[in-house]
């Protein structure tokens, strides 16, 4: 078996995975908050994630990855839109989650094995803070139950900051019953109009770092190999999940890799509203921009590097799949070819997997192409891509005759000709010494080949 390395980013450096169990490799991501379309960047560590799913399935078997990516179903901006539109928040969460497997299915993102909604594990959430009181590490103020930070002597190693940074970076809400400024919420009341639960700290909710430490552990266990997120949540969702979960089970690992994916620019800029570049998945979807396209020029790009969308990487996308989907071979039973497996597990290299996958492309080898796009999450002819039942064939044979006369007549005009009315139908034409090779690429209209022949 290829060894698998990850940049681990709690240790900063690149490792070589060893599971804990093989037989249950254990992963955790963090989901979205449910009140609104996903943009364009909540996206990309879907794609990390389901690449990494797909590799660890791919080597332990189907049956042996267990996946978890969770559903952040309570949260300020829920209540809010709740109370904005009259809406029962139940309904906003549910028809979000729908909106969101949507957008990620045309993504091509395989399922996780659970994806947990945080009202689900309230009662995992408050055992949780009661055993931290318990052992010193959180304490109860104005119906507040805050996390000491002081007591965990570790805290801020995920992300190497000083305290003095880590407050500035927080914007930390300097409250009166705060012992520390540091100290961050995991219990909070809740008043008529928000949703609570009833604690030993009175009728409130969970603060949002608390949900994902009480759902990893109910799920995976205290210590699981991989977690992640995009590097937004280094710091302090992530740090404060490590501090809470270490100092509830401190003979725990919590989680030994940490893979955090840098964030998405457009043409060059930070997406944003006010640049107006700022789109969901669904907007490109509606646009006809194809999921798979999406998806590929997602994997262009190292997880751990900043990701440019732009127009023009979309058309060469579109382009290039196009040309692989014509000829791919998916039904051969073929092996995934040992240069795309080297590179995915090589820090999910998938720019490099893809680098590997022209050259098949090149070669014109459709069962490797089938077998390296399957694991990719690229292994299906979707009806974009599909073209009309015409053998191309027969127009390579023609062109390579008209080709060889002309070699002995030195008249390329009949050849030039034909080239370019392949082409005004939609035709990409490859010629080399091995021979000619027609694909029908976006446009192909099999109208304009009549009389070629």
């Amino acid at each position: 078996m290829t060894d698998i390395k990850l940049h681990n980013t709690k240790t900063r450096r690149k490792e070589v995975f060893e599971p804990i169990d093989p037989s249950n490799v254990r992963m955790y991501l963090c989901g979205p908050t449910v009140y609104d379309r996903a943009h364009l960047g909540n996206a990309r560590n879907v794609m990390m994630f389901d690449v990494l799913f797909r590799l660890f399935r791919h080597f332990y078997g189907e049956d042996h990855v267990t996946y978890v990516r969770n559903f952040t179903d309570v949260d300020d901006k829920i209540n809010a839109k709740a109370a904005e539109t009259g809406r029962p928040i139940r309904d906003i969460t549910d028809e979000t989650i729908a909106w969101y497997h949507a957008d990620m299915d045309a993504l091509g993102a395989l399922r996780p094995t659970h994806e947990p909604r945080a009202t689900e594990y309230i009662d995992q959430m408050i055992e949780m803070i009661e055993g931290l009181i318990k052992k010193g590490h959180a304490y109860e103020a104005q119906g507040h139950v805050l996390f000491a930070v002081a007591t965990d002597p570790e805290y801020g190693s995920l992300s190497g900051r000083s305290v003095e940074d880590m407050i500035a970076g927080a914007r930390v809400e300097v409250a009166p019953y705060k012992r520390d400024p540091m100290d961050f919420v995991l219990w909070k009341p809740s008043d008529a109009e928000t949703p609570g639960w009833d604690s030993p700290w009175g009728r409130g909710r969970p603060g949002w770092h608390i949900e994902c430490s009480a759902m990893s552990k109910e799920l995976l266990g205290e210590t699981f190999d991989i977690h992640g997120g995009g590097n937004d949540l280094q710091f302090p969702h992530h740090e404060n999940e490590i501090a809470q979960s270490r100092c509830a089970h401190p003979d725990s690992d919590f989680a030994k890799i940490w893979l955090h994916n840098d964030m998405l620019q457009v043409e060059g800029k930070k997406m944003s509203k006010s640049l107006g570049n700022f789109f969901t998945v669904r907007d490109l979807l509606e646009q006809d921009v194809h999921g798979e396209v999406i998806r590929f020029v997602f994997l262009s790009t190292h997880y751990g590097k900043p990701m440019d969308w732009t127009e023009k990487k979309r058309e060469e996308a579109e382009k290039t799949l196009r040309k692989w989907y014509a000829l791919a071979d998916f039904e051969a039973d073929h092996a995934v070819p040992t240069e795309v497996l080297e590179a995915i597990s090589n820090d999910l290299n998938t720019a490099g997997a893809l680098a590997e996958v022209h050259k098949m492309a090149s070669s014109g080898d459709a069962a490797s192409l089938g077998a390296a796009l399957t694991l990719l999450g690229l292994g299906y002819v979707p009806d974009w891509a599909k073209t009309a039942d015409v053998d191309l064939s027969v127009y390579e044979g023609r062109l390579s005759e008209l080709r060889a006369s002309a070699m002995e007549s030195k008249d390329f005009a009949p050849v030039d000709a034909m080239k370019s009315a392949l082409i005004e139908a939609g035709v990409e034409v490859q010629m080399s010494k091995a021979g000619i090779t027609l694909v029908p690429s976006a446009g192909f209209d099999p109208s304009k080949l009549e009389g070629l022949l």
